[in-house]
């Protein structure tokens, strides 16, 4: 699931987007509010995590200009201020949620999670032939019987069943691994491509020479 964070301080932000990665999310990670309105405006997210104390505009700024033009992406707001007055302007401006910077990372995430699921933007599971992918818990089995994947084979593995019978290029899958703005190892997606293939099978992800990689709807 791709998610947009939006932090200025350094450190909190590397944090996040290790943990939130670790979760199971594709993590984009901005630094001011011009930024997160220009990656919305030109990517598709399931979720923001905004700070309200940013550069250039403000979190709140930036709910509002999402909803005033109708941008339904479920907003959770992350400050260090945490008040009943704090937590009002938040959500009379348009944010879906509120948690303060010292909250554990559990809280974070289970927050998140209900956020995507009331938005209606997590299915639970992908099927795709005999692989079934369960987003919630990350785990895959492929006839019944559980294969194990890191982080990133899942990340890629997702975007593959998401797009089953599509070709996608490797920039489209080292956008759902890395997210937009993150540099990318030179070979990742061909090294993440060989090791699912040794765990599924060379048959059910097929190489399009020039193209990008693809699955098959039946697996076959």
């Amino acid at each position: 699931m791709q998610l947009l964070l939006v932090e200025d301080d350094a450190l909190l932000g590397a944090g996040l987007r290790a943990a939130l990665g670790k979760a199971g999310f594709s993590v984009t990670w901005v630094k001011d509010g011009k930024s997160a309105l220009d990656a919305l405006e030109a990517h598709e997210f399931v979720a923001m995590v905004l700070d309200v104390g940013l550069p250039k505009i403000s979190g709140t700024e930036v709910v509002r200009s999402l909803r005033a033009n109708n941008n339904p992406i479920p907003v959770l707001i992350l400050t260090a201020t945490d008040t009943t007055r704090d937590k009002v302007i938040c959500l009379e401006c348009g944010a879906d949620d509120f948690l303060g910077k010292t909250a554990e990372m559990e809280e974070l995430v289970a927050r998140l999670r209900a956020l995507v699921r009331r938005a209606g933007r997590s299915s639970g599971a992908l099927c795709v032939g005999e692989l079934r992918l369960d987003l919630d818990s990350h785990t895959l089995t492929n006839g019944g019987e559980p294969i194990k994947l890191t982080n990133r084979e899942f990340k890629v593995l997702r975007a593959l069943m998401e797009a089953a019978g599509r070709i996608l290029t490797r920039a489209q899958l080292e956008e759902s691994l890395y997210g937009w703005k993150d540099g990318v190892d030179s070979n990742a997606i061909e090294v993440h491509i060989h090791n699912l293939r040794l765990k599924l099978g060379s048959s059910i992800l097929r190489t399009v020479r020039g193209v990008g990689y693809t699955i098959s709807r039946d697996n076959a």
